[in-house]
């Protein structure tokens, strides 16, 4: 099925979605816009607002804060609770200009706001002045999603995750209890060391990383680019530990244990290391080790562990 995202060609437009109950509001922006070579799509009540917004994936929302029904505050806050959109910059139109008007458009997730009556060159300038981080966002994006990687967006005041692509999103259920959407504490922890050294030119060279071990294998953040006043890019690498075990076994024609217990050698492990990972005890580890040196041609664990490392040109450890 053909969906309204598939029909934009956003490789040559910005697409703009405008919010607004008042259809001269709407048809004074829409022309200014338009004239101004965005593509400009229009909703005139929040559960539109809505819809719009998860078909089309706007580059950017000027969004009313009164409308009937449901307010442009409660759109903004749904659409920021929503992984699909949450990144989209939301520009708030509104007559009202006390300061906890304000407060209320900024809270709901807006980043900036044009009062009430709408001059169109001020609403382009507006736009145009956030429009460059969103193109740049919305291509490191598609780029991220199109060749499979697994990559987030953090933000570091609250732990909210903007955006991610899907292997991102699998990886993260795989290895933390965290609720999705939401950075595990101890990558926001890490986060909050590196980043002033980051943003301060003190660190230089390769991105910065940070790792976690999980059964067999091990999830690899680096930190590469900030997105957003606080909001900063990670990718993620999965090393399975299984896809180096499986090397072994096929290449010393060994069991599935034997394979397991000889990886784990060349990892440096104790016999009794290896039982507590595996589930045996150091008397049954031995055992098998003495049915793998035959195999291998060695008749000590250290030679094993050679052996091991120089056949199999996969493996790296640490």
């Amino acid at each position: 099925m053909t969906t309204l995202l598939d029909q934009l060609d956003r490789s040559r437009t910005d697409v703009v979605l405008i919010v607004d109950d008042i259809p001269d509001n709407l048809s004074l922006l829409h022309d200014a816009l338009d004239d101004a070579g965005y593509t400009v799509l229009v909703a005139t009540h929040g559960e539109a607002a809505m819809l719009r917004a998860s078909q089309a994936v706007p580059d950017i929302i000027l969004l009313d804060a009164l409308m009937p029904g449901m307010d442009g505050f409660e759109v903004a806050r749904r659409l920021k609770a929503q992984a699909e959109t949450s990144h989209i910059p939301i520009v708030f139109m509104t007559g009202l200009t006390e300061t906890e008007h304000v407060v209320s458009a900024f809270e709901a997730g807006g980043i900036d706001y044009v009062t009430k009556p709408i001059r169109p060159r001020e609403v382009l300038a507006r736009i145009q002045a956030h429009m460059q981080g969103a193109r740049q966002a919305r291509q490191a994006r598609n780029a991220l999603d199109a060749f499979g990687h697994a990559s987030v967006t953090v933000s570091v005041t609250d732990g909210r995750l903007p955006w991610q692509t899907p292997l991102a999103r699998q990886l993260l259920a795989r290895y933390f209890d965290a609720p999705e959407g939401v950075a595990p504490q101890e990558l926001l922890a890490w986060l909050r060391q590196v980043i002033p050294a980051r943003l301060n030119g003190s660190s230089s060279g390769p991105p910065p990383t940070w790792f976690v071990n999980h059964a067999c294998g091990r999830l690899t953040f680096a930190l590469h680019q900030q997105t957003g006043d606080e909001e900063w890019l990670m990718v993620m690498t999965e090393t399975s530990d299984q896809v180096l075990i499986e090397a072994l076994t096929s290449e010393f024609h060994l069991t599935a244990r034997e394979g397991e217990v000889l990886y784990w050698v060349v990892r440096g492990k104790t016999n009794r290391d290896i039982g507590d990972i595996l589930g045996s005890s150091p008397a049954t580890v031995k055992k098998q080790l003495e049915h793998i040196f035959p195999k291998l041609g060695v008749e000590t664990r250290t030679a094993a562990a050679g052996l091991a490392l120089s056949r199999v040109a996969q493996l790296k450890m640490r």
